[in-house]
């Protein structure tokens, strides 16, 4: 038996981040396309998760949620146990019952997302703000949870 030492190559200026979106997307579509009208009919694939980004500056942390065609009425927003709740439903909306579909690529039926917020905020002063089919949430963090700037001292 012979023993022979792994040699990894040199990786170290290699930007992975749009081999590793693209590798993403392979994997979504292989899931999706046999899937593709039955997704749409079934109650069992009734759902879907729509994107949401979370920044942070020195004083908030925002929330941005994609919802477009939906009413701010349909959207509820609430915080729990240190995490950020969006939910709500798009209905599907059948013009004529005599049209043939040829693509449904819109995703219809209840969502829920859930983000763990990674400092504490204001529960009091969190506002929600509904334009453009973009939800933004504005969650002011705690005075103990913003950045404060300390004094250096002596020689």
């Amino acid at each position: 038996m012979k023993l022979m030492r792994l040699q990894r190559p040199n990786l170290w200026n290699w930007n992975n981040t749009p081999q590793l979106s693209h590798l993403r997307d392979e994997i979504s579509r292989l899931f999706e396309e046999p899937f593709g009208l039955l997704e749409r009919q079934a109650d069992f694939f009734n759902g879907w998760s729509p994107n949401l980004d979370l920044y942070e500056d020195k004083e908030n942390l925002v929330a941005r949620v994609e919802l477009p065609g939906l009413k701010k009425e349909e959207i509820e927003v609430w915080l729990e146990a240190g995490a950020l709740h969006v939910s709500g439903e798009r209905k599907f909306e059948q013009k004529d019952d005599q049209a043939a579909t040829h693509r449904l690529e819109r995703f219809y039926g209840r969502f829920h997302r859930t983000v763990a917020l990674p400092k504490p905020v204001d529960a009091e002063k969190i506002k929600a703000a509904y334009e453009d089919g973009v939800l933004t949430v504005t969650l002011p963090k705690t005075e103990e949870a913003k950045p404060r700037q300390i004094a250096v001292t002596g020689n």
